[in-house]
């Protein structure tokens, strides 16, 4: 038995003494550079575009500007599952949802890219097998959820189980299951930049569109007959305006949290007592694998212009009593998952491994196949 895998079975135990895991990773900017935060639209009183906040730090107050929030953070990690998945890495349940666009390109939607998880209304609008999702013994399963047995969403959709989801767009009964997992990104003592934005065309064109047709007609500037602009079509120069302009920062930190409290209200049923500790256990490893596997590496890239080059890290059992810390790679933490779920199998509560096909229905297909070949830039829902 590895010694990760004897401290997860501690700290997940009924007597256990720690309270979490904490992952603390401090990052800098590469050679001191404006990073982007994600921006938002004005607020009334605020003329800022991003996030302002002030946390403490080692015990003191300090301005932070958010550089990644907790849905988006969860995000990542379960896209860092899914592409781990894909490459054999790890074994997980997966609802995949396949379609053909009008155009003829593919289309892939998974249960580890849908915002409500196992609650997605992509899952609830498609068939598996020919059957609505809702109505397939799947789905059935699935609905049968309760906050005193969870085993169909530990069998089927774990990562809900870790990150949180809610059944809010069906009628009558809707588990809500509570995130264990959080994570953040700030940047310490944030200067706000400037910046001006705009676009030069290699040869000036200059002139109307008398129409936006395909075959549009060309106006000559100076001539009477007016028409729409050029840049409409993406031609021409456009005139430098305004843009949100970054920031710059002394360094940046990523704080993650796994509350083994959260894991601990957790219920499987009848299940015996060491099949629920085995099951508690397990997903305390998946969501280290996920961590790992997203934030494990030299680097943090969150969006173009704000990429992070880490400094330090410290991953450790946190409790009253004192820190035990904690020394795992992304391979080890999968190792360990993969064992902790064969074990807990053996016990009596399966994961599935399956990938279940589903299409959408015909509704549902007309939606993404307008929204990917006919709709506007910019259009919203």
């Amino acid at each position: 038995m590895s010694r990760n895998l004897e401290y997860i079975l501690a700290a997940t135990a009924e007597n256990r003494i720690f309270a979490g895991i904490s992952s603390v990773t401090s990052y800098s900017s590469p050679s001191g550079e404006k990073v982007f935060p994600p921006s938002y639209p004005f607020d009334r009183d605020d003329e800022s575009r991003y996030l302002w906040e002030t946390r403490l730090v080692e015990g003191k107050p300090r301005k932070v500007v958010v550089l990644d929030q907790v849905p988006s953070q969860a995000n990542r990690v379960e896209a860092a599952l899914l592409r781990a998945r894909d490459a054999g890495k790890i074994r997980l349940p997966l609802f995949e949802i396949t379609m053909t666009a009008s155009d003829g390109l593919p289309v892939r939607l998974t249960s580890l890219e849908a915002p409500h998880r196992f609650a997605d209304a992509y899952l609830r609008d498609s068939l598996l097998e020919g059957t609505k999702f809702d109505k397939s013994e799947v789905g059935r399963r699935l609905r049968a959820v309760l906050p005193a047995d969870v085993r169909p969403l530990f069998e089927l959709s774990p990562e809900s189980l870790v990150f949180g989801a809610w059944d809010s767009h069906r009628k009558g009964r809707g588990v809500k299951v509570a995130r264990s997992y959080s994570s953040t990104v700030v940047g310490f003592d944030p200067v706000e930049g400037q910046r001006k934005s705009g676009r030069m065309d290699p040869l000036n064109l200059t002139g109307a569109v008398g129409s936006t047709a395909d075959d549009w007609e060309f106006v000559a500037s100076g001539e009477k007959k007016k028409g729409s602009k050029l840049s409409e079509l993406g031609h021409g120069n456009v005139r430098p305006n305004p843009a949100h302009g970054g920031v710059v920062i002394s360094g940046a930190r990523r704080s993650a949290w796994l509350s083994l409290s959260g894991l601990g209200n957790l219920r499987f049923g009848d299940a015996s007592e060491e099949a629920a500790h085995l099951a508690r256990a397990t997903l305390v490893a998946l969501a280290l694998a996920g961590d790992r596997l997203a934030f494990g590496g030299p680097s943090l890239w969150l969006r173009s212009g704000c990429d992070l080059v880490r400094a330090e890290q410290r991953i450790a059992f946190e409790g009253p009593d004192g820190a035990e810390e904690l020394q795992v790679t992304a391979d080890e933490a999968v190792a360990v998952f993969d064992e902790l779920r064969d074990r807990t199998a053996d016990a009596g509560i399966v994961m599935s491994t399956e990938t279940y096909a589903l299409t959408p229905q015909p509704g549902l297909a007309a939606a993404i196949d307008y929204a990917l070949t006919r709709t506007d830039a910019g259009e919203e829902g």
